[in-house]
């Protein structure tokens, strides 16, 4: 249930094209529409300006089916993040309006070309190629909410000079979303040489004693250049819709 969705309603009713009982039937789903196994919370796009986002592992093809079928009737666009190509394969057998982008293993279902509420760009950057599904997913959930996006990928410190050759790209940008797996060190480097707010997203990418992402979280953690904020590991959703709430045009 969104703003539109309710003003829609409300003119139904004046117009008397909609009677009041028909009205309180569609109403009766705030805050939330009972699934059974699950509770789709349909009224978080009116709160919070952001449908809700499935989490994908851990459920069935129905149920995500099933879920982003109620959230698309009352959110606008909508989507599962963390779906595997098997399971998004059966996702689409049952929903066919919807689509799969396979880099960042989302399910979306509705238009992605949404109206621009965004000061300027965000810029989401990537230490290395192995970074870039994380990345994605923080890009289009960033684009999903009207803004404009940037990519800049394989800017690792490894070799620096990569990252000052997209300096224009970067100072143009509002917001920077920087990801890394390994050390972990690109947000503070990226932090030192900008003035922009930097939200940082350490990646699982890396070796045995990275620990999974932990190695490059504590960096990021731990940064010594000021404006770092810090998702958690793996977590472009979070760092896109922070982005995204930090970039969006003040009314």
């Amino acid at each position: 249930m969104n703003e539109e969705h309710i003003k829609e309603l409300l003119q139904r009713v004046a117009a008397g094209t909609l009677p009041v009982e028909g009205a309180i039937s569609e109403l009766r789903v705030l805050p939330f529409k009972s699934l059974g196994y699950a509770n789709a919370d349909v009224h978080r796009k009116l709160r919070t300006g952001y449908a809700e986002v499935v989490f994908g592992p851990g459920k069935t093809a129905e149920q995500i089916a099933e879920i982003l079928s109620q959230l698309g009737q009352h959110g606008g666009t909508v989507f599962a993040s963390r779906v595997e190509p098997d399971v998004a394969a059966q996702v689409l057998q049952r929903l066919p309006a919807a689509e799969y982008l396979a880099v960042p293993r989302l399910v979306v279902l509705g238009s992605r070309t949404v109206p621009d509420r965004g000061r300027g760009t965000i810029a989401v950057l990537t230490a290395g190629t192995s970074d870039i599904p994380v990345a994605e997913e923080a890009a289009i959930t960033a684009e999903l909410d009207g803004n404009r996006v940037e990519r800049i990928f394989d800017v690792g410190v490894a070799g620096l000079h990569r990252l000052l050759a997209r300096r224009e790209q970067v100072e143009a940008a509002e917001v920077l979303v920087v990801v890394a797996g390994m050390d972990g060190v690109l947000p503070t480097v990226t932090a030192g040489l900008f003035s922009r707010p930097v939200i940082a997203v350490p990646t699982s990418i890396g070796y045995g004693a990275s620990f999974g992402g932990v190695a490059g979280l504590l960096t990021m953690l731990n940064a010594c250049a000021s404006g770092v904020s810090v998702v958690n590991i793996d977590n472009g959703f979070g760092a896109g819709r922070l982005a995204s709430m930090i970039n969006r045009k003040r009314t």
